[in-house]
């Protein structure tokens, strides 16, 4: 059966420990991909819940997220965050390097990846609505830049639970979905793949979930090469990391977001 549109009441469970916000597409019968957006250090889902309503994406069901963790008042200051709506992380921990005052950039992600794929991705989107993997894209910044691309990474090798429901005899036994080892793409700006994410079986194969990094510098550009085999670099003009500020910045994304959308209708 083909996949249902998800509706609010669908992610309502989610609320108590994943927080998030949803923009659907107009009209809400157009949807037929899903992004899954994740806000930098020290920030929250509102501004990019605005980032995706001002995308406009046909057809895309874009799901924010809160970071996992509120950040302690007086980590403020080195992360950056800003504005209303209180100040996250997706970290397992957050360390100081004490030489340099900088937050280390890969703590540990395993309960955002936890809560991410097993609660939003696989119960509601895939198990209740009937969406797959290669439905799903995720957009990041910083630290959600890196989170997103570490999800991509341990798809490879993710074991595929087989979830057997409850169902009537009659009826027989039903198999639920079941994670696939890719989905329709990553962007990550500034945000680098976190070693955590990386599996550690020698003889893996690259991931061949499509790839976008922008603002990356080429030793963690390489980084990214090693472990998928299908990425795009871009280097704005501009040094600093930070969300798109123009089309000229915006352009790479919006057109590697289309093709993503683009395939297998073409």
């Amino acid at each position: 059966m083909p996949p249902r549109i998800p509706s609010e009441s669908d992610f309502t469970p989610l609320q108590s420990h994943l927080p998030h916000a949803l923009h659907f597409p107009s009209p809400r019968e157009s949807t037929t991909s899903i992004l899954i957006l994740l806000h930098g250090l020290g920030d929250n889902e509102i501004p990019f819940t605005s980032f995706a309503r001002n995308m406009s994406l046909p057809g895309v069901l874009a799901i924010s997220v809160r970071g996992t963790a509120p950040l302690p008042a007086g980590l403020l200051g080195a992360a950056g965050g800003e504005g209303e709506g209180g100040h996250f992380h997706w970290g397992d921990d957050l360390n100081v390097d004490s030489s340099t005052g900088d937050l280390d950039p890969d703590p540990g992600f395993d309960k955002a990846a936890g809560l991410i794929m097993q609660k939003l991705v696989k119960e509601v989107l895939l198990d209740k609505c009937g969406w797959e993997m290669n439905d799903i894209l995720f957009f990041g910044f910083g630290q959600g830049g890196s989170l997103a691309l570490g999800l991509a990474s341990r798809l490879r090798t993710m074991e595929r639970i087989v979830d057997i429901s409850d169902a009537d005899e009659d009826d027989g036994s039903q198999e639920k979905k079941k994670l696939g080892k890719t989905c329709k793409g990553v962007v990550s700006i500034g945000g680098p793949l976190p070693q955590s994410m990386v599996p550690t079986l020698s003889s893996r194969d690259k991931s061949r979930t499509p790839v976008l990094v922008c603002q990356l510098d080429d030793d963690e550009a390489d980084a990214v090469k090693r472990e998928f085999a299908d990425v795009r670099v871009v280097r704005w003009r501009r040094r600093e990391v930070a969300m798109p500020r123009d089309r000229e910045e915006m352009f790479p994304i919006m057109k590697f977001i289309a093709d993503q959308l683009n395939k297998g209708f073409t």
